[in-house]
């Protein structure tokens, strides 16, 4: 996909720029209910057309919403599309709670990792669909190369993070995934009111044509380079919005319409006048667009679908 732009933008996206709701197609939508409100603690609300919206109980914004297909094509991490979904919790110690729930829900972990800016706990929804819950450390804590923000994968200390809920002191990790309420349910707090998400990481089939697509177009900043295979892009100085990477998706193609995962991303401009500057790079780009919703729906050259909204 031909794009008229150069890899430098023009115009940087507005400052106050952050992400909405991640919109996935699921095999089957009880099942992925069950998971979204046991094991990771959020609330779902039923849609009158079938949808199924999840988010942070107490808050009216949706995080996720699900509509499920059972005869839909079965995901492949070998083509474009969803690498993961990173709901943003506000405190280290939502993080240990949002931990100490997996563990009791004895849901496997893919990993957890300490990126230097933020530290991390990842995991697979029912279908596969990549998931990273985070907190940030302070931005003054934010290591940096230069002008560039500094990350890196380092072992999360998953003990040392549970003595966030024990005053401090370290706790077993087998200890907490013992513990259950009496009627046998997942024992937890829910996810927190402030919880967002913080940031969507997509597989994509080439670096330099996303680049000029969410940097040249879009107009995010690079900010991070130095993971072979992947860019990191952002809004107003954070660490990242949306991560890129090739490691399984290089060359590939997107996944067969209605496939299961990603449907799309969200894209919230902070006012109307921002997305206007937006969707005219947008239009002068060549890019073919669909009003919908208030905004926009525009494709990447990988072919994952960007919802820009005010």
């Amino acid at each position: 996909m031909a794009i008229h732009s150069a890899l430098e933008p023009s115009e940087s996206i507005a400052a106050g720029t952050t992400l909405g709701t991640v919109r996935l197609t699921v095999s089957d939508l009880a099942s992925s209910r069950s998971f979204y409100e046991l094991v990771l603690g959020m609330s779902a609300a039923e849609r009158p057309d079938g949808a199924l919206a999840l988010g942070a109980v107490g808050s009216g914004q949706p995080l996720l919403e699900l509509r499920g297909n059972s005869a839909a094509d079965p995901m492949d991490h070998r083509r474009t599309g969803l690498y993961h979904f990173a709901i943003l919790v506000p405190t280290r110690r939502d993080l240990a709670a949002a931990l100490a729930r997996l563990l009791r829900a004895r849901w496997p972990l893919q990993g957890a990792s300490d990126h230097l800016v933020s530290e991390a706990l990842y995991l697979n929804d029912p279908d596969g669909n990549g998931i990273e819950i985070y907190r940030d450390r302070p931005r003054p804590e934010w290591p940096r190369a230069g002008e560039r923000i500094r990350m890196a994968t380092l072992p999360l200390d998953l003990d040392g993070l549970l003595g966030e809920l024990a005053g401090g002191g370290e706790r077993d990790a087998g200890a907490v995934a013992a513990e259950a309420d009496p009627d046998g349910r997942v024992a937890g707090a829910p996810l927190p009111a402030a919880a967002q998400i913080g940031h969507v990481h997509l597989q994509v089939s080439d670096l330099r044509t996303s680049e000029a697509f969410y940097s040249g177009v879009l107009g995010f900043e690079v900010t991070v380079r130095g993971y072979p295979g992947a860019l990191f892009v952002s809004a107003g100085g954070y660490h990242h919005h949306v991560g890129l990477n090739t490691w399984h998706s290089a060359g590939a193609a997107p996944p067969p319409p209605g496939a299961l995962g990603l449907r799309s991303l969200e894209v919230l401009l902070p006012d109307t006048e921002s997305l206007r500057r937006v969707l005219a790079r947008v239009d002068a780009s060549g890019l073919a667009t669909e009003r919908v919703d208030g905004g926009a729906l525009v494709r990447d050259p990988s072919g994952n679908a960007v919802l820009l909204r005010a």
